[in-house]
Order: C-alpha cells, then sequence, then structure tokens
C-alpha cells in the first residue's frame, strides 16, 4: 500500500481515508465495526470523524467518536490506524469554536468518547475569526506537549487564514497545521482550486477533502429527482442534478467503461491523483470494498483530461 506524509509530520496514511460520519447514523455499530475492521485488514489507516457527528440524526453529536472508540476498544488496532477527530462545530450555543478554554473541554471529551489517551490528527473544523489565531495556536501547542495530540490540522479555512495561521506557528515555535480539510471534488472544484490549492502546495500541507464522492452524486446512484430517494443521504446530492452534474456522470461512466471501474471508483482515483487522500464513508462492507478499489486504479492522461473537461467550473 502506497503511504503519503500529512504535511512535514512523521504520519503516513494510505491514499483513502475512511469517514467516519455515517457511524451511528446510517451505520449502526455492527455495521460500524465490519467497515472499520475490512477497512484496517486491507492495508488501509486514516480514519476521520468530528466530535459534532452526527448531532443532525437521533443518535446526536458525538455518535461517531462513541462507536470509533467502542471499536478501538474491542479489536485492539489503535496502534494500526491514524485517528483524526476535528472540533470548533457548534455542539451547544456555548459550546463552539478555537478558544483555548473550549478547546482543552472539547480535546478531553473527545478522548474520553474515542477510548483513547491521544489524537493523531486534531483539526478545527472552521475557522474564528473572533478568537485570536495566536490564542488557538498557543492552545493546540499546549495539547501536543502534553502527548494528547500528535499533530493539527485545519478544515474549512480559506488561503489567508491558513497561511497566516502557520506564519504564527512559525514564529513562535508552535505545531503547524499539517493538512487541510477542504470541500473538493469533481463536481465541487472552485473553492479549492487556486490561492487555497496554491497556499497548500507553498506550505507543504496535505489535502484530505471531505465530500470527495459528493454526497453520493460521483457514484452514479443518482440521475434523476426520483433517485433521490434511495438514501437518507440522498438530499443532499440534489444541487448535483444540473447538466454540468450530468456531463460529469458521462464522463464518469466513459472512463469506467474503458478501464473496468465503476463511477465512484474513477471519481476517487481522480481526486488521488490531485491530492493527499480523500476521505469517503461507506455504508456496508460491500460498498467499502468498491471505495478501496480505487486506490489501485491508476486513470492516464486520456482519463484525466476527459474528467477535468467535463468538470470543468463554469465561469
Amino acid at each position: 500500500m502506497e503511504m503519503r506524509k500529512l504535511g512535514r509530520s512523521e504520519i503516513a496514511i494510505a491514499p483513502l481515508v475512511l469517514g467516519g460520519n455515517v457511524f451511528g447514523w446510517t451505520a449502526d455499530q455492527a455495521t460500524s465495526f465490519s467497515i472499520l475492521d475490512a477497512f484496517v485488514d486491507a492495508g488501509f489507516n486514516a480514519i476521520d470523524t468530528a466530535d459534532v457527528y452526527s448531532r443532525w440524526s437521533p443518535a446526536g453529536a458525538g455518535a461517531s467518536e462513541r462507536v470509533i472508540g467502542a471499536w478501538l476498544k474491542a479489536s485492539g488496532k489503535r496502534g494500526q490506524v491514524v485517528i483524526a477527530t476535528k472540533f470548533g462545530m457548534e455542539m451547544a450555543p456555548d459550546r463552539k469554536g478555537l478558544s483555548a478554554r473550549y478547546m482543552v473541554a472539547a480535546v478531553e471529551e473527545s478522548l474520553a468518547r474515542l477510548q483513547t489517551g491521544y489524537i493523531d490528527l486534531y483539526q478545527a473544523h472552521c475557522d474564528d475569526v473572533a478568537t485570536p489565531q495566536e490564542e488557538t495556536g498557543e492552545a493546540f501547542a499546549s495539547l501536543v506537549r502534553a502527548g494528547k495530540v500528535r499533530v493539527i490540522g485545519a478544515s474549512n479555512f480559506d488561503a489567508a487564514r491558513l497561511t497566516s495561521a502557520n506564519a504564527l506557528a512559525e514564529k513562535n515555535g508552535w505545531p503547524r497545521y499539517e493538512t487541510l480539510q477542504p470541500l473538493y471534488n469533481l463536481y465541487d472544484r472552485a473553492a479549492f482550486e487556486g490561492e487555497l490549492a496554491a497556499a497548500c502546495a507553498v506550505g507543504e500541507i496535505s489535502v484530505i477533502p471531505y465530500y470527495g464522492l459528493a454526497s453520493g452524486f460521483l457514484t452514479g446512484k443518482y440521475r434523476s429527482e426520483a433517485d433521490l430517494a434511495k438514501s437518507p443521504r440522498g438530499r443532499g446530492a440534489k444541487k448535483y442534478l444540473t447538466d454540468r452534474g450530468l456531463r460529469i456522470l458521462a464522463a464518469l461512466d466513459t472512463a469506467g467503461a474503458r478501464l473496468g471501474a465503476t463511477p465512484a471508483q474513477v471519481s476517487l482515483a481522480w481526486l488521488m491523483a490531485k491530492v493527499t487522500a480523500p476521505i469517503a464513508s461507506a455504508t456496508s462492507v460491500a460498498q467499502l470494498h468498491e471505495l478501496m478499489a480505487a486506490a489501485a486504479l491508476k486513470l492516464d492522461d486520456k482519463a484525466m483530461a476527459a474528467l477535468d473537461a467535463a468538470s470543468a467550473p463554469l465561469g
């Protein structure tokens, strides 16, 4: 299995990250355990979650971390995995943001739910302009010194704030953001490509995008309004049912037919050629095996060019 470094750190991950947002939501604990076992047994190692998963469901916030924690305890595989979690999104009106006070509380709660003594990659889930970056940077440094966090990352930051945070870290000898977790996939390209991608390249920041399959749209599962009812997550794919979205699906179909791969595999392989490792979630072991096969799929120049052209951002 090819391993890719996270920024300038010593942590290396396989080119696909397992998204934990479905654990305890659309995947119950038993199914989640099976998915996690199959993922690690196949040679992959990075699992991404967040304290807020899944606040929007009956399971509530913290559900994903609790499932992963129960699996870590039952499986004994803590040493085989890179656990990435996030904080900062609103858990309650008084529980959000990147202040030092809140970070100290949030990390302890995540550690307890995950049933582990340390988090490999602790990420700011969103920017917080109300908190000075100096305060956030110093607080992260304290967690790393205490051994509770190995490296840190950012999610949903713009180029200027990512760059300024890492400049402060360098100036003060604090840990730098080694990763960025942006929205990026074959459909959602415009927000990342450009200044943000350039900032990551110059800063040697690894990119681990979320919604790698555009809420399932890039699997080809949703091709009409009627298809949206196929899954609880179908509503999220509705915005992709555009002329451009259908052109992307056609390009995926063409490349997949020639290379013997599914649309999901081609989509993820395209991302793997662009970034460190996309995040994708699965609600069954069969679905997971389809996604993992993308790591062995190398798209040729013809496929990459056709996908680039079909998905070129408008305007």
